[in-house]
């Protein structure tokens, strides 16, 4: 079976809210086997949204409304769906006395226009709302089975996974599972190419590329009678894909290059430490985004002036003279000298000319020196890559650089560059 979303209201076309209802019942979706091929957004306009449900009669068998479920005057989807259906409304009681509690409960009066929502098509089906005020509701008709659910995420994504996806279930006699292979130090346009054989002689896997600023995220997907039939045909693709690629895989089903670098601390039992100039944090934000990660990294120093390269963390002022702030030698000596002030076994020092203009040397913009200090042995590696004339992008792949660089000591030794 196939399912259109539909996404009622004016606030997703302004872009003042992304649509993230959409995005989480599109992976509810594939779990059970039924394939959303539109995502549809129309504004809160009567004769807009009828014009988008004509169109997802012809190519669906499902349409999932989100939003304009509540009391005010511009919460139209329930209304205008069925009149499109031919269905009428009639109040559901139980809902109504719901509501009627809530408000005695919060101590606030009720309004009439709260009755709306309590309202569902008739022979239709509730989807009872219990984080909300406004319950979901669904009816089948001309073929087709119709669902609306609220708005606010709060409200939409427990809805739709504790109420609505049981009655999916039973739809589809297939499920679709899913495996994700996370790529770190090689483009999408690379990867591509050393994958497309594989790409284009599967059908089922199928693997597809999904590319984030710095990284690439390979989905193998399959669809089966059951999860686990599905897992065994996905299963061959990530070896072959992982063969293929080599170390530039960080991961499969693991979280992002932060999480999987605490892990492989944790597993080693050692604890890193973090000098930053150009990437001005961004290292340890990332790090301290992660629950527990307390247990293996100890803190980072913002050296962004000379000075404090100097007094924080005694890089010796004749280094820098001679090679320059932005140079391997500079990184080094940041990545030892926050070993030595937070006793850590592990240090990263990051240097560089994130932009947008240059230091007044011939160190071009986009350079960047990234040192990683092993104090259990006082040897320090370090690397020089250039990530282009982007701020923003230089400064995130730095970051992503020097995490992988911790990955690589802990996984792959000698392997660091």
């Amino acid at each position: 079976m196939t399912c259109e979303i539909i996404a009622v209201g004016t606030e997703l076309l302004l872009g003042g809210v992304a649509n993230t209802d959409a995005r989480d019942i599109s992976q509810g979706l594939a779990e059970t086997g039924i394939r959303c091929y539109f995502h549809t957004t129309v504004g809160d306009n009567p004769g807009r949204l009828k014009e988008a449900l004509r169109i997802a009669k012809g190519r669906a068998d499902i349409i999932i409304t989100t939003g304009g479920l509540g009391p005010t005057c511009d919460d139209l989807t329930k209304q205008t769906v069925c009149e499109a259906f031919g269905l009428p409304l009639e109040l559901h009681q139980p809902t109504w006395e719901k509501i009627l509690s809530f408000f005695k409960a919060v101590g606030r009066p009720v309004t009439e226009n709260n009755r709306q929502q309590a309202m569902i098509p008739v022979g239709g089906i509730l989807l009872e709302n219990d984080w909300g005020t406004a319950p979901g509701c669904g009816f089948q008709k001309d073929g087709l089975w119709v669902f609306m659910l609220p708005g606010p995420p709060k409200e939409c994504r427990p809805l739709f996974q504790n109420c609505l996806m049981p009655i999916l279930r039973s739809f589809s006699d297939t499920t679709i599972a899913s495996r994700n292979i996370r790529v770190f130090g090689m483009g999408e346009s690379a990867v591509e190419d050393r994958l497309r054989p594989l790409m284009e002689g599967s059908r089922n896997p199928t693997l597809a590329p999904y590319a984030q600023e710095g990284e690439v995220t390979l989905r193998v997907t399959a669809s089966a009678a059951t999860k686990e039939d599905a897992i065994a045909l996905i299963d061959p693709m990530v070896s072959k894909v992982t063969a293929l690629l080599g170390d530039v895989v960080y991961g499969v089903d693991t979280g992002a290059l932060e999480e999987v670098v605490l892990t492989l601390l944790n597993s080693a039992g050692v604890r890193l430490a973090v000098a930053e100039s150009c990437t001005g944090g961004l290292v340890s934000a990332r790090l301290t985004s992660v629950p527990g990660a307390s247990k293996r990294f100890l803190g980072g120093v913002v050296a962004y002036a000379r000075s404090v390269k100097e007094t924080l963390l005694g890089v010796d002022g004749q280094v820098i003279d001679r090679y320059g702030m932005v140079s391997e030698q500079v990184a080094a000596a940041m990545a030892e000298g926050v070993c030595k002030a937070t006793s850590a076994e592990l240090g990263l020092g990051i240097t560089g000319l994130a932009g947008p203009s240059g230091d007044g040397s011939e160190t071009p913009v986009g350079t960047v020196c990234i040192a990683l200090c092993d104090a259990r042995t006082g040897v320090a590696t370090a690397l020089t890559r250039n990530f282009g004339d982007e701020r923003g992008r230089i400064r995130n792949m730095a970051a992503l650089t020097a995490l992988d660089m911790v990955r690589r000591l802990l996984t792959l030794p000698g392997i660091l560059c």
